[in-house]
């Protein structure tokens, strides 16, 4: 009895187990549906590129470059080529400026001191003696003088400065030479200086400037009565 009942258990366990996997290896079919034709199908365009476009790489736009040489229009040759005399070129550019800052002899004598002996007149007067004062008229840069009188070293070395400085002089009967030896043109040349003859009355005899070059003098003379 036991046995029979031990052998419906395990058939019964048996027959609900395999159903159970049976039902599992069931799987339910799905209709396929069918697509929509090709031709609903909308063609993506692709952009064209404009001729002659500079490329755009990014946000950047690449610039143009150019040389800034432009061709000549004439293919170089060194044959057959007419050059000029470049001395010739040069000496009327030369010319051209000499014409335009052509100057009298004034000016010249202004700029580079007068090369000649210059003689400034002479005076008459009555008087006893007079005094002789000088100075540097133009800008004080170190110009030397040695004064004469009658061919006589009086002041062998004279400094001008921007002040009037000077000596008496005694007046002998007849001529006093009164030579201005320029002994050199200072720092900026030439050699300038402004002077004054007042005789003992204090009446103005003689005034006058120079521009010397070195070893240039200035003469004036003065008669006395």
């Amino acid at each position: 009895m036991k046995l029979v009942l031990s052998f419906f258990i395990l058939f019964t366990v048996s027959y609900f187990g395999h159903a159970q996997i049976d039902s599992q290896n069931k799987s339910t079919a799905i209709p396929a549906v069918e697509s929509k034709k090709q031709n609903n199908i909308t063609p993506i365009i692709e952009p064209s590129q404009p001729k002659n476009s500079t490329p755009n790489f990014g946000s950047f736009n690449t610039p143009k470059i150019t040389t800034g040489v432009e061709q000549p229009k004439k293919e170089f040759s060194l044959f057959g080529e007419e050059f000029g005399n470049p001395g010739e070129l040069y000496q009327k550019q030369i010319d051209k400026n000499i014409a335009n800052t052509k100057l009298t002899p004034q000016e010249v004598e202004q700029l580079n001191g007068s090369l000649t002996d210059q003689y400034l007149g002479d005076f008459k007067c009555n008087a006893k003696s007079v005094n002789i004062a000088y100075r540097d008229f133009g800008v004080v840069d170190g110009d030397l003088i040695q004064v004469l009188v009658n061919d006589d070293v009086v002041h062998a070395r004279v400094f001008l400065t921007g002040g009037y400085s000077g000596f008496k002089l005694n007046l002998q009967k007849g001529f006093n030479k009164i030579d201005f030896l320029a002994l050199n043109q200072g720092e900026s040349g030439p050699n300038t200086a402004e002077f004054r003859v007042v005789d003992d009355t204090g009446k103005l005899v003689s005034a006058n400037q120079w521009n010397l070059a070195t070893g240039v003098k200035a003469t004036i003379i003065i008669v006395k009565e």
